[in-house]
């Protein structure tokens, strides 16, 4: 419901700014207004984008908790479709959400309304949290080590007979993945 209200409501402000601003400054001085709000926006999100991008990957390397940094990039994602989109309304919000005080706010309000249920990161012994979760037991060092046994055939080698069974020839061409 809260959403049909945001696409009805949001549309109605910006025409009554539309009118009231495009009233007192005239049309040519709003529409260079919006112009200019949309190429400073698209600056801003620019340089915060990548800045954003660097602390996720910092996050990563760090085998920190990158939920924060994950949640600031999209918001500087979402200010910049809100800073493209033509309006007053939608400009105050996108330069908004482009400060990261206010960016923070968010953040810590969201956070406190979302309960994880899980959350797993990196190797064995590092930063795990699992609510009603079963765990895997691992072992150790070779946690990461996956056992397995193979052999190669090959796709143009005539069929082979045992004494006891029938070697066949496969019916399909090897794929793209396995052949080297």
């Amino acid at each position: 419901m809260w959403l049909l209200l945001a696409f009805v409501a949001v549309p109605m402000i910006e025409i009554a700014l539309f009118i009231s601003v495009g009233g007192a400054i005239g049309l040519w001085p709003t529409l260079a207004i919006v112009l200019l709000t949309a190429m400073l926006g698209t600056h801003l999100v620019r340089s915060q984008g990548l800045a954003a991008i660097g602390n996720v990957q910092r996050s990563f390397n760090e085998l920190n908790d990158p939920t924060e940094p994950l949640a600031h990039g999209a918001m500087i994602l979402i200010a910049g479709v809100l800073l493209l989109t033509p309006g007053f309304f939608t400009d105050a919000l996108g330069f908004a959400l482009l400060t990261p005080p206010f960016r923070s706010a968010v953040f810590h309000y969201a956070r406190k309304r979302v309960r994880v249920q899980s959350f797993t990161m990196g190797s064995a012994g590092s930063a795990q949290f699992h609510a009603n979760t079963p765990q895997r037991p691992t072992h150790g060092a070779q946690a990461d080590i996956i056992d397995g046994e193979f052999s190669e055939i090959d796709p143009d080698a005539k069929p082979v007979t045992n004494q006891d069974e029938t070697v066949k020839k496969p019916t399909h061409s090897p794929s793209g993945w396995t052949k080297h």
